[in-house]
Parts: structure tokens; sequence; C-alpha cells
């Protein structure tokens, strides 16, 4: 099997329009969780969430082309950009063994939420030509494949909050089976509008900490209420090792195992006691024949159910309480961005073992007696990182787990 590593990385969400300002935030315990701005959130019960401010399209777009794509296709191309500029990436090489593995969980709902009022009010004729392309999920890849002239499998995953975790796995299976050396990997999610809150809140998912955003994702905590909604992008270069180093790229870390797996168990509700997330986390175990790590950036989301069935089954996995790594979830500072969850905490993971500090998980400050691991509470902490894994869950009982380790 051809060993997968990573050799760039970009990131941009309501903390930073990179990946350093980004992560030094998330280390300092920042959270990027306020009023929303993006639209008039007054006749919402949610009127919070983690939104990607002051981000000017044009800086990434010809200002002609900005109403052709989605907000989420947008910040895409913005994380996709600084990935490939990071990974070193120039005309040399060669595109048709490069290809694109993108992911969103929504795509380009504000677009389908404009259009389908245009439709509603003013007729079907007076629907954007650019509708269609603008919002489909897949379109994120055609765009960054334009932009880069990456001309080998263009993949796309669209498995809720797992989707970014599963495109970093589709693109190193493709690149395993030798069907491209190369590819970059890219998710993203902007689903900040009126049908996303309202949809979200509608189910009783979403956090109603109104009057005090910067509380109001808090993973792990006895006072948690549900999830706060974030946008953003994370992306990733992976390389084939023997081509990574034979160009003399930076290497991050490789990819060591993976895990999937289903619920088969409720639309929404993660399976008992984690069951499925347990598997995943054990199929990513057994394929890096490892039976520790040294860090765990969980899904973490802040809502109950969540937190309690990862905690369980991190326990199983590792064979109880005291075999754990640290714990930490990153969104009480970046919110949950969704489809692009995955990708984004993936970076974040590799970061956190490249500089040798784990962040922090935030607004940790009434224990649940049903979370009892080390969650890193509230404050970074120095730590010698070798291997890492990062977890993600998603609607539809849709699991994905990655490791990482230091080459």
């Amino acid at each position: 099997m051809r060993r997968v590593v990573v050799t760039g990385l970009g990131m941009i969400n309501s903390l930073g329009h990179d990946r350093k300002s980004a992560f030094d935030a998330i280390v300092a315990g920042e959270t990027g969780v306020d009023t929303i701005t993006l639209f008039d959130p007054s006749n919402q019960s949610v009127k919070i969430a983690a939104e990607v401010k002051n981000f000017d399209p044009t800086t990434v777009m010809d200002p002609k082309d900005v109403k052709k794509a989605d907000r989420f296709i947008q910040l895409g191309i913005k994380a996709a950009r600084e990935a490939i500029e990071d990974a070193g990436i120039d005309e040399s090489v060669e595109r048709e063994r490069f290809g694109v593995s993108s992911a969103s969980g929504i795509g380009g709902l504000t677009t389908i939420e404009k259009n389908a009022v245009i439709c509603n009010t003013r007729g079907p004729r007076r629907i954007s030509p650019f509708f269609i392309p603008s919002a489909l999920a897949n379109m994120l890849g055609g765009f960054v494949s334009i932009e880069h002239k990456l001309k080998g499998p263009n993949l796309s995953s669209v498995t809720a909050c797992a989707a970014g975790t599963h495109a970093i796995t589709e693109a190193a299976k493709t690149i395993m089976l030798g069907g491209a050396d190369r590819m970059l990997v890219v998710g993203a999610e902007a689903a900040i509008c009126p049908i996303g809150i309202g949809g979200f809140a509608a189910m009783k998912a979403l956090s109603t900490y109104n009057d005090d955003p910067k509380h109001a994702s808090r993973p792990f905590d006895a006072k948690r209420n549900g999830f706060v909604m974030g946008e953003g992008s994370g992306a990733l270069v992976l390389e084939e090792y023997e081509a990574a180093k034979a160009r003399g790229a930076k290497i991050y870390g490789e990819l060591i195992g993976f895990g999937e797996s289903g619920d088969a168990n409720h639309i929404t509700t993660p399976a008992p006691e984690g069951e499925g997330a347990y598997r995943a986390m054990r199929a990513a175990l057994q394929m890096a024949n490892i039976d520790r790590v040294d860090y765990i950036n969980a899904h973490g989301t802040s809502t109950k159910y969540n937190d309690w069935y990862e905690t369980m089954a991190i326990k199983k996995a590792f064979g109880g309480k005291e075999n754990c790594p640290p714990v930490s979830s990153t969104k009480g500072q970046t919110a949950h961005c969704l489809g692009a969850a995955g990708s984004i905490e993936a970076v974040i993971t590799l970061m956190a073992m490249e500089q040798g500090v784990i962040p922090p998980t935030i607004n940790y400050e009434e224990p649940d007696p049903d979370c009892d691991l080390d969650y890193v509470p509230n404050e970074a902490r120095k730590a010698k990182i070798d291997v890492a894994m990062s977890n993600s869950f998603g609607f539809g009982g849709t699991n994905g787990v990655v490791i990482f380790k230091k080459v």
C-alpha cells in the first residue's frame, strides 16, 4: 500500500482568514461566536453563529464571477489556494496525476433559499442562470480544479458533518490505490442563512445562549444546550510519500489510519453508547496498527448525546478511561462548521502536532459526571504529539475517523 502524507494546509474560519491566525486564536482560547450579522435574525429563536467576518470574495475571484459561486465555494477557494501555496506546488507538478476531493454538508444553501424565494414571488423565469452551478455541493471541487488545473479524479463527499473527514479518506484511498499521486482535499460550508439557522433551530439542535454568545458553544460542559453553527473551510494537500520526498516537500504528517462506520440507528441521534463512533475509531486504530495516540481532536459538538456517546466510545476504543489520551473539542472556538468541520479540525490537529500544543476545550465550567475524560479545559497545553486522531460524526449515522503520525 502506498504511503500518504500531508504537505500543505489552508484554513479560514471565524477566527482568522489563514491557518496561522486562526490556529493562534484557537490555542489562545478565543471564540468567533457572536450575534448574526449576515442577515437579520430578529424573528429567529437562535440569533448567534460564528461568521467569517470581513471576507471579501473579490480577493479570491474576479468580481464578475462572484455571483457564479455560493459563499461556501468562495471560502473553499481561499483555503485551497493557501494549501496549494503552502505545499509549494508549482507548474512542474503533473496535473493529470493530481485530483480533488471536496466536501460540504449542504452546499449552497443560501443560494437555494434566495432562488426559491424568487421562484415563489417573481416566477421561475427570474431564477438566476447561475443558481444550479453555484449551489451544487460538488461544484467546490469544480472551481478549485479549474483554478489549479487539477485533472486527476474529482470526488465529492456530502455526508453531513463527517464530510470533511470522509473527503480526506477518499483522497487517501485514491492515492493508495494508484489513482493519483496527489489530491487536494477541501471542505467548506456557509449555511448561516435564515433557512439554515431556522432549520437546525426547529430540530432543537442549536444553543439558545443568545444573550451570551461567547459562552454558547461549550463541549462536554454540563450547561451546554446545543451546538452553534459556524462557517469556513479547511484544505490539505495529500501526496504519495515518495513523490513528496522526491520534490523535497515539507511533510506535516502521515495518514496512518482511517475508519468509517454507519450507526443504522436513528436519523439524527447517535447510536447508544457511541457504538458506531467506537467502530470507526477501532477501525482506524487497527489500520494504523496502534492502540495509543497522544491527542484526540473530538467531534465534541456541545450537544448532550454527542458528548456523552463520544466519551463512551473513546473509553471503549482505548480500553478504559485510564488509557485515554487528552481530548479537546475546538468547536467552542470555531463553532460547528458542519461539512467543513472534519477538514478544518484535521488542519488544527496537524498544526497541534507540529507546534506541540493541544488546543483547549473552552467554556468548560461545570463538569458533566457522564463526561469524565481529560478535556484540556480552558487553557492550551504544551505536549509532545507524535500521533493524533480526529473524529467526525454526522446526521444519518455516518462516522469518520483519521489518525496522523509525525514522519
